[in-house]
């Protein structure tokens, strides 16, 4: 890892707090609790963070949801100012680091002084996709459309994401064992992160019809690699990529405190924060829309003089084992800087991938695993969207003065 930068530059928004409801797998014990109700109680655990800001806006992602504004319609539940109005923004599974992006953007521009950002899906209450039929029927469908349908010989133009997920690995030379171990990493890292109590502190708890749900309820304690090997290919015929391997669907929200650069509220004093440095959202190739991540994250490090060896946290959304390992191949991260600084206490594999919280969720757990990190060091969040599509986010950790600056 390089050694934090001293040179003199202008300070960036900062992100100061984070919080995010317990990820529960679809249909579980989260099913029956809409997105907004999901996403209230994170906001509002957010806002007793320092009660005196004036907050600006909401700013959230959704990717699945009953469209409306669910950004406004969960602050109002959440108690928050009726003076705040609330964006929703939906750039699928980027939805929620795009929304913090957006949010740390306006601070920066000094549209205002503090923001909540973030994501929130409830997968589980996804509404029933329909359209109209010429003799005025309805015709039910899976799935948005992502991209164009165009065939070129034998490959879609709009892929469902597990054969997308496999194209990717088996182009990239991602073996099967690879992406298995990977996986069984995941769940073990998230495991030993739960049992230390790692999560306790940006979770918060869910009434839920079956009662208040307080944690995960994703990793499998009894996973190893003799039961990750019997997975059957999920997407292709003779393909890597197994359930075993995948993500879950999951239900869940998280958001973020935004803060403009010369805020500096007394009760925040102390606190490591991530400063925003600058992000990139890319476009690639829809039929690899795995590697968007990558592609986004090479730009923005190129941007700033770093490589990913110069990182010293990396939280990259685990939609599929081996789409993680092409995009951290080409990265140039070895086994050990993957042991070291990617997803330490576990990711989407074992947790879930609640579609547009999950780049929020990313930013949440950076944050926490930036309180034992030095200051200035470099931190990324990257994720990969449906229709090919990569947004990766830079930030350094800072620590706040004990008492806010004068003058």
């Amino acid at each position: 890892m390089r050694a934090p930068s001293r040179e003199p530059r202008a300070r960036g928004p900062l992100v100061v707090a984070g919080k995010r409801s317990p990820l529960a797998r679809s249909g579980t014990v989260l099913a029956d609790v809409p997105a907004h109700l999901l996403l209230a109680p994170v906001l509002g655990a957010l806002a007793a963070e320092a009660p005196d800001l004036p907050l600006a806006d909401v700013v959230v992602g959704n990717a699945v949801g009953g469209g409306g504004n669910l950004a406004r319609l969960a602050a109002l539940e959440a108690g928050l100012p009726e003076s705040v109005p609330g964006l929703t923004v939906d750039r699928q599974c980027g939805s929620g680091l795009d929304a913090i992006v957006l949010a740390c953007r306006l601070a920066q521009a000094c549209a205002g002084g503090a923001y909540l950002a973030g994501g929130a899906e409830s997968i589980s209450m996804a509404p029933v996709r329909g359209r109209r039929t010429a003799d005025g029927g309805i015709e039910f469908y899976r799935r948005a459309q992502h991209a164009p349908t165009r065939l070129d010989e034998s490959e879609s133009g709009d892929p469902d994401m597990g054969w997308a997920a496999d194209t990717v690995a088996r182009e990239a030379g991602v073996s099967r064992e690879r992406q298995d171990g990977f996986a069984l990493r995941s769940h073990r890292r998230a495991l030993a992160a739960s049992a230390a109590g790692a999560f306790d502190g940006e979770i918060v708890p869910v009434r839920a019809p079956g009662g208040t749900v307080r944690a995960d309820n994703g990793p499998r304690p009894r996973l190893d690699a003799k039961l990750l090997a019997r997975f059957p290919a999920a997407f292709v015929d003779g393909g890597s990529v197994t359930a075993g391997n995948s993500c879950f669907d999951a239900d869940g929200a998280a958001a973020v405190l935004v803060l403009a650069p010369d805020a500096e509220p007394p009760a925040l004093a102390g606190r490591v924060a991530l400063e925003f440095r600058g992000a990139a959202t890319v476009g690639v190739d829809p039929r690899r829309l795995g590697l968007g991540a990558a592609v986004a994250a090479e730009g923005l490090l190129a941007q700033h003089g770093l490589t990913a060896g110069d990182l010293a946290a990396i939280e990259f959304n685990e939609a599929f084992a081996g789409q993680v390992l092409a995009c951290t191949d080409r990265l140039g991260l070895d086994d050990g800087a993957l042991d070291a600084v990617l997803n330490t206490e576990g990711g989407a594999l074992a947790l879930g991938h609640a579609y547009g919280a999950s780049g929020a969720v990313s930013v949440v757990r950076l944050l926490a695993r930036a309180q034992s990190l030095p200051d200035g060091a470099p931190c990324l969040a990257m994720i990969s969207s449906a229709g090919g599509i990569g947004t990766a986010a830079l930030f350094e950790t800072r620590r706040l003065p004990l008492w806010p600056r004068s003058g």
